[in-house]
């Protein structure tokens, strides 16, 4: 087997530092006398977390806000969805409507047809159809005119302002 019991590639030996001195037994005791030992209640207050005034303040500022515009989130996403339904129902109406005014419609011209009112006009009404010396024919070669009847009422100032447009007409 290739593996073998070589523990080449993790001897740590190469790296440990050997040349690193001992300190002496005096300066271990001074550094142990440097050591400054606190009193529970003392270390409780230094651990304990102090809380600032205006961080507290802008924290519960934002959580308001993000509070109150959420709401007004979902309060103009209520008032959408009624609005839609308004407009749903109304729509329905509507087709109902128009369904109801071209049975209407239909229901009219199967009764008002021009054959049975012509035979209404001759029969119950004694009317007859119009012939060629009845009719007068109108010739209008003349020109179309148009005439604008003045109000007698008028005051000066009116009379003057009309004059005006008139000019822009």
């Amino acid at each position: 087997m290739a593996y073998g019991n070589n523990s080449a590639a993790y001897n740590h030996d190469f790296f440990r530092d050997n040349t690193a001195k001992e300190l002496p037994k005096e300066k271990q005791k001074q550094n142990k006398s440097k050591v400054v030992s606190i009193p529970q209640d003392a270390l409780i207050k230094i651990r304990r977390r102090k809380h600032n005034p205006f961080r507290l303040f802008v924290g519960a500022v934002s959580g308001a806000l993000i509070t109150v515009i959420v709401s007004v989130i979902i309060i103009g996403q209520v008032q959408l969805t009624e609005l839609n339904q308004k407009i749903i129902n109304t729509k329905e109406e509507l087709e109902n409507a128009r369904s109801t005014y071209t049975q209407s419609q239909m229901a009219i011209q199967s009764k008002l047809s021009t054959n049975q009112i012509e035979e209404y006009a001759q029969g119950k009404l004694g009317m007859s159809k119009a012939e060629n010396a009845q009719k007068e024919y109108v010739s209008l070669s003349e020109g179309d005119k148009a005439e604008i009847s003045e109000d007698a009422n008028q005051n000066f100032f009116q009379k003057i302002i009309n004059a005006l447009t008139g000019l822009w007409s």
